[in-house]
Formats: C-alpha cells, sequence, structure tokens
C-alpha cells in the first residue's frame, strides 16, 4: 500500500504513528496510508511566512496572476493524469470535469481578472482620494496590502481539487503562501495536483505546503496576520471557529457549511410548460452530479400541492433512467459515494428522516441498488433517494437533516407565502433555485429569500439556454451563504482577493498619496513638459506628467452641428423657451460634445506611440457648459499598467489611465472622468508570456 506523503518546509514527509487508510470507493481496496503525526506542522508556518510569503509579496499582481496562468496551463495538460485518480474517488468523468478543469478554470478567470483591474505593483488602490478640507490638501483613500501571514485551508472530501484551487487564486493574488489541509478520504487527488505544482517550479518555494492527515497543534502556532478557512461539517466548523487561539489574536476564519439547499417550482407553472420540463431535469441532475456529494445540492423539492403527483411522476422516471456502477463505463451516470463510511451516514441520515415525517419513493434502502460493472460490490454506492414529505411545517427533521448523498425530499405548498416560509425554513442556504415564468412571482419570491441565501437562480426558458444551473458556483459569484451555511464568502471576483489582504485608511496631502500609492491624484503635483504626452512611449512617460490645453469657446453652431450630426435634439440643447424653463435658465452643450471638444483639444493627431481608445471611466458632468463659455482641459497621466505579450509576435505595450479635467473660464471643472489608451512600448522587454 503506497504512502501518501505531505509536502512540508521544501520536502515530500510522511508521519510516524498510527495511519489511516484510504480505500478505492468503486472496489474498496485499500489504496493509500495517510499519516501526519510526529511532522514539523508548527514550523511549516514560520516556513510558509518567511519563504513563500517574502517571495509572494514581492511579487506585482501582474506577475502573480501570470504565475497562476502558468500553473493552470500547466494542470491543464496534466489532466489526463488527474481523472485516473478521480476515478478512485467514485467520480464519473463529468463529476472530475467539474473538479479538476472546473478547477483549473478558476485559476484562469482569476489571472484574466487581475490583468485586466489588478496594477502592476503590490499595493492595491481601492478607491478615488476622498477629499478631507476645503483646499483639497488634506485628503484620504483606502489602500490593500498583502498581509506577512499564511492561509490555512482545510478543506472538505467532495471537491478535492475545486475545492484548493478556488481558494489558492484569491490567496496567491493577494500575495499569500497557503497550506492545504484535503480530507483525508480523497487527499489522494488533491495531492496529485499538488505533486503537479511543485514538480513544474513556477511557483515560489514555500507559496504552497500540503498536511495530509490530521493538523496537530498547528492552530496553537497561528498568528493575527493568519487566516483559515474551513469547508466541511456545520459541526467541525463551529468548533474550529471557537478556537482560543483564533479568538485571542483575532484571526480571520472563513467558514463554507453544507446547507439545505431548496429548488422551488413556481405556482404557475404547468406539466405542459418548458419550465416544469427544466424543474424535473434541474433536480434530477443535482441529486445524481457527484452522486448528491456537493454542498450545492438540491435537498428540499417545494413544489405546489396541486402538483405533487405530476412532478413525482416526472422525477421518478427521469431518476429511473439513472445507472449506477463503475465511472469508467460509459452507461454509468451515477458513481459511487467517497467512502462506505460515508454511504453508512448517509442511510442512518435517510432512516432519520423516515422515522421524522418522511416517506420513500425509491431508493433509501441498499438492497434496492442494481450495480453495473465488475468488481463493484464492496463499492460504497448509495441509491438515487427520492422521499416525500406530506407536511413539512409539521416535520421540521427536513429542514435540519442533511442525507450528504443523491438524497432529496419533495414538499408540498399552498400558495407562494407557504413557499417563502419553506424556503426561510433552511435557516440560511449556499444556493436556492426558482423555477417560474412569472416575473412578478420571481420579484415576490426573490425579495422575500434573499436575506436567507448567498446565491440564487431564476430560472426559465430564456435562462435555460445559457444557464449553468443550480449547483455550479462561479469565479465571479461568491460563494457562501448565511446562518447554516457557515456565514461565508468564497470566490465572488476580486472581493475574495481583499479577504486575504489588510485594507488600510491613508490620510495625507495628495502628493503623499500619490507617491506611496504610486498612482497620481488631483491635487498632487504636475509635471509638464514641452514634448506632448502623446508623442511619448510608455516607458518614457511620468506619473503626473500633465498637459494644459488651449482654449475653446463654445458656440450656438457647435451645439446645432453636433445636434445634427448625433441625431440628439434633447429640449435642453435646442428649444429655447423650453430650455429657459428648465433648470439650466438657458440652453446647453451636450455633454458628450464638451467630451468630444475635450479630446479636440488634448489629442495630438499625428502619428505616434498611442496605439488606440481603449476606454473611458467614472464620467462625470459638473456643470452646465453654455453658449460662449470657454473650454481648457488639463490631461494627467494617473496610471500605468504594464501588458504581457501574449505571443512573441505582438507589438510590446500596455494601458495608460489619464486623468481627464475639463475647466470653464472660472477655472471650475465642468467634466470629470478617466480614459485608458494602449501605448507602445519603445523596447521589447514586457516579455512573451507562455
Amino acid at each position: 500500500m503506497q504512502q501518501l506523503h505531505s509536502y512540508l518546509s521544501g520536502g515530500w514527509v510522511f508521519g510516524q504513528g498510527q495511519a489511516r487508510e484510504i480505500h478505492h470507493a468503486i472496489t474498496g481496496e485499500p489504496l493509500y496510508q495517510v499519516c501526519s503525526d510526529g511532522l514539523p506542522l508548527a514550523a511549516s508556518l514560520d516556513y510558509a511566512r518567511h519563504k513563500g510569503g517574502r517571495a509572494l509579496a514581492q511579487m506585482t499582481f501582474q506577475q502573480r496572476a501570470q504565475m497562476m496562468k502558468a500553473v493552470a496551463k500547466h494542470l491543464l495538460a496534466h489532466k489526463e493524469a488527474l481523472y485516473a485518480i478521480s476515478y478512485q474517488t467514485g467520480a464519473t468523468r463529468s463529476d472530475g470535469w467539474v473538479d479538476i478543469e472546473g478547477g483549473i478554470a478558476t485559476l484562469f478567470a482569476y489571472a484574466g481578472l487581475a490583468g485586466r483591474e489588478l496594477p502592476d505593483d503590490t499595493l492595491w488602490p481601492e478607491d478615488e482620494p476622498i477629499s478631507l478640507s476645503k483646499q483639497a490638501q488634506f485628503a484620504a483613500r483606502h489602500v490593500l496590502t498583502s498581509r506577512p501571514g499564511v492561509a490555512l485551508h482545510i478543506n472538505a472530501f467532495n471537491f478535492p481539487c475545486w475545492g484548493m484551487l478556488e481558494k489558492l487564486a484569491p490567496t496567491w493574488l493577494a500575495g499569500m503562501p497557503a497550506i492545504i489541509k484535503p480530507a483525508t478520504a480523497t487527499a489522494q487527488l488533491t495531492q496529485a495536483m499538488v505533486r503537479l505544482i511543485i514538480d513544474s517550479g513556477l511557483v515560489p518555494e514555500g507559496a504552497l505546503q500540503l498536511v495530509c492527515g490530521g493538523i496537530g497543534d498547528m492552530f496553537d502556532h497561528l498568528d493575527y496576520q493568519d487566516a483559515v478557512t474551513f469547508t466541511g461539517s456545520a459541526q467541525t466548523g463551529q468548533h474550529l471557529r471557537a478556537h482560543p487561539r483564533l479568538l485571542a489574536k483575532s484571526i480571520a476564519f472563513t467558514m463554507e457549511a453544507d446547507s439545505l439547499n431548496c429548488c422551488v417550482l413556481g405556482e404557475d407553472v404547468t406539466p405542459q410548460m418548458p419550465e416544469f420540463a427544466l424543474f424535473i431535469k434541474e433536480v434530477c441532475r443535482e441529486m445524481t452530479a457527484k452522486a448528491g456529494q456537493k454542498c450545492t445540492a438540491i435537498r428540499r423539492i417545494i413544489v405546489p400541492a396541486k402538483r405533487v403527483v405530476e412532478v413525482q411522476q416526472a422525477l421518478l422516471q427521469r431518476l429511473a433512467g439513472v445507472t449506477v456502477g463503475d465511472p469508467k463505463l460509459e452507461q454509468v451516470r451515477m458513481g459511487a459515494l467517497v467512502s462506505r463510511e460515508q454511504r453508512d451516514d448517509v442511510q442512518q441520515k435517510v432512516e432519520f428522516l423516515l422515522h421524522h415525517g418522511c416517506e420513500p419513493l425509491c431508493g433509501a434502502a441498499l438492497d434496492k441498488l442494481d450495480l453495473v460493472g465488475e468488481g463493484v460490490q464492496n463499492g460504497a454506492f448509495y441509491p438515487a433517494t427520492l422521499l416525500y414529505c406530506p407536511d413539512p411545517f409539521s416535520h421540521q427533521a427536513v429542514h435540519g437533516t442533511e442525507a450528504f448523498g443523491p438524497v432529496a425530499t419533495l414538499m408540498p405548498y399552498q400558495q407562494s407565502e407557504q413557499a417563502i416560509e419553506l424556503a426561510l425554513l433552511g435557516q440560511g442556504s449556499l444556493v436556492g433555485s426558482l423555477v417560474t415564468a412569472d416575473e412578478a412571482l420571481a420579484t415576490r419570491f426573490i425579495r422575500a429569500t434573499a436575506c436567507a441565501h448567498g446565491r440564487m437562480l431564476i430560472l426559465d426558458r430564456h435562462a435555460a439556454v445559457e444557464s449553468t444551473g443550480h449547483g455550479s458556483p462561479l469565479p465571479m459569484l461568491m460563494h457562501g451563504g448565511p446562518g447554516r451555511a457557515g456565514g461565508g464568502e468564497e470566490l465572488g471576483g476580486l472581493r475574495a482577493v481583499k479577504h486575504y489582504m489588510q485594507r488600510t485608511a491613508l490620510q495625507g496631502s495628495p502628493a503623499m498619496l500619490a507617491a506611496i500609492g504610486r498612482e497620481w491624484v488631483r491635487g498632487a503635483t504636475v509635471i509638464e513638459d514641452p514634448v506632448h504626452p502623446f508623442r511619448k512611449y510608455f516607458e518614457q512617460l511620468q506619473l503626473g506628467e500633465s498637459l494644459l490645453t488651449a482654449r475653446r469657446t463654445v458656440t450656438e453652431a457647435d451645439i446645432v452641428n453636433f445636434a445634427c450630426l448625433s441625431g440628439d435634439h434633447f429640449y435642453a440643447h435646442m428649444d429655447k423657451i423650453g430650455a429657459a424653463e428648465s433648470l439650466f435658465g438657458e440652453r446647453v452643450a451636450h455633454g458628450y460634445f464638451v467630451v468630444s471638444a475635450a479630446a479636440g483639444l488634448f489629442v495630438d493627431p499625428g502619428v505616434g506611440p498611442v496605439i488606440a481608445n481603449y476606454g473611458m471611466e467614472n464620467l462625470r458632468f459638473i456643470e452646465p457648459v453654455k453658449i460662449g463659455d470657454t473650454l481648457q482641459v488639463r490631461l494627467t497621466c494617473k496610471k500605468k499598467i504594464r501588458k504581457p505579450q501574449k505571443t512573441a509576435e505582438d507589438r510590446p505595450h500596455g494601458v495608460v489611465v489619464w486623468d481627464v479635467q475639463v475647466l470653464n473660464q472660472h477655472q471650475q471643472a465642468v467634466a470629470l472622468y478617466s480614459i485608458l489608451t494602449l501605448v507602445a512600448c519603445q523596447e521589447g522587454d514586457v516579455g512573451a508570456v507562455s
């Protein structure tokens, strides 16, 4: 039997003590021994902080993003080796795809987010400066910096790859090293992925460590700069959350626990509508994907009482077609639970529900299982099980007991108000779904139940064309939920990165804020040069480099010509009487004329390093521009973002963010905004991305 090694302090190591065994979920044969007793677990924390943490902290957000992208490509190239191990956990190919390639896609997604939105720096200015004084020489802004700690990720057994990578992506992007503690039952798959990452040499030493087995006394050595994330049972999570060290040091702790997620069929849906078939398909898919071992799986099926019979018949018919057995066989649609211990736990929970108000409709017992494949009789299989609770208001067990397998309970409601009440009885869920074609019904339901859910899917025939489904957390959306679901937040785009960083409010002069943030802010010193800034390459531009343009007086002809060109004949621009009665008191220029006129003042028309206009942000019209007003523009280099070359043939370039202030003859700002330009590099030093 193989030993499953941990990776700590730069080496692969195995403990000295009583080992646990990992068994093949399909055949039941013992595969691996796991032990972390006697390993230098506390020392691994210091190793992460001083080795991996320092290396990551010195990398910019852009460099971390490129590292993550390279890791994702490497893992994708070796995915088949991971699929081979995934079968040992009872997963079908489609189950493994969500776990393996879904996790890799999360790395790609975060790398892309960072490439588009984060600075090529180690400090992240989070918001625009806030003026704190009349003369604008005392201001503030919030910045985010990397914490010199380590993130300890304690993961569940059901997604050994995705569960690790969805936490690693924001952790690494924040500049923090991680120690991964996978659930023992599927630790072999996590370990295989970690080994691929370590062997690739793409990640700084100490940025990733792995504990296969228990974490010993690691909690006793955590410090205030560290962070802990936990995915698993609420009971275990609550025990860890109350650890004295976490309380004494105010250590960040995020928990994501399993919840009794619901799927509700709207009162408006009839069996003849497309939404009815969508509902049946969604429920059955969530019951059988990963053999029901998903924290987002549907556990409570809430339907109008008048539709119970039709829903029951449709679900039973579809579930009867689910082939269970060896997940390597093409005809098999559902594999095994992760272990026989997990199977026994599911059986106990089902029996508890049957003694507390539920009735069996299908499954519910191991002797009702017909398996496909050879050598599978000792596997951890469990049948797709549909229960029925005729009185879900009297029998509360169905809202508090989760059988973590292919098990769900059907329950009726009389009116929409009862459906809302049943949804809320889950006391906090990761996700809930509503299937309806009625917008008014959807509005009432979501407004009443969103408070108890981290994510909600409203499914109709239109959304179904491209919907990712009830149980699919996405990198750009929050994954978590209140109450029973743990109260945590994972994923959620860049908001997840902020969880691993320190937010600090800086107060000082604009010049100081600009210097610290490496981003020019209004009120800071400007640099003026006879050479037009659009004549300079990316490397030559300095932050704060500024151009004050010539002036232009706005005429009636300007307004009329712009109206004819754009087709915008709004009364405030063209109707003298209507404009006189408006808040302006007279005709005013179009806002977009002001923007266009400003461009005409600051743009250098000749061929040069500026490649293209990349976009405009935060446009605000501050004061009206009237006939006879004179405009002038202050254009200032605010921020520079170096962009990597995707191929060696690409022209090296970066993004320059310009602050634009359009002023009138009284030096009042009439329009404020930023423009982004792609600017060529003079030297090809950006580097191709492999």
